[in-house]
């Protein structure tokens, strides 16, 4: 089961906007579906073959999941360098990369994120 929607509430509000601040961890930058705004989302980006792999701790549904599914593209802000990624598609746990800590099982997470490198 994916964190509580509760939770993606209180972090949206309260822990995102410091951790876009400090500039320390990956940042996925995309577009709102509905409001047309540029919106910033800090999280963990794991690296695949051409792409990015991420890991939606609140689910499928998570709005900024919606977001880029619906966009088609975002960019992610890594390592002091921004990368333009297309073809947003939800995969199976068969394609999480070895040698990246997984999710605590826990969290039961079985679909996530793969998007592309902008050739």
């Amino acid at each position: 089961m994916p964190m509580p929607r509760w939770w993606g509430h209180v972090n949206k509000r309260v822990f995102n906007p410091r951790a876009i601040a400090g500039g320390k961890y990956p940042v996925l930058i995309h577009t709102g579906r509905t409001s047309g705004k540029t919106r910033h989302t800090p999280l963990d980006a794991h690296p695949v073959d051409g792409g990015y792999l991420f890991v939606p701790v609140y689910g499928p549904d998570a709005d900024w999941v919606r977001n880029i599914m619906a966009a088609g593209e975002a960019r992610l802000r890594i390592d002091g360098r921004e990368v333009d990624l297309v073809g947003p598609r939800l995969v199976g746990a068969d394609e999480f990369p070895d040698g990246v800590t997984r999710p605590p099982k826990f969290l039961r997470l079985a679909v996530f994120l793969r998007m592309d490198l902008e050739p």
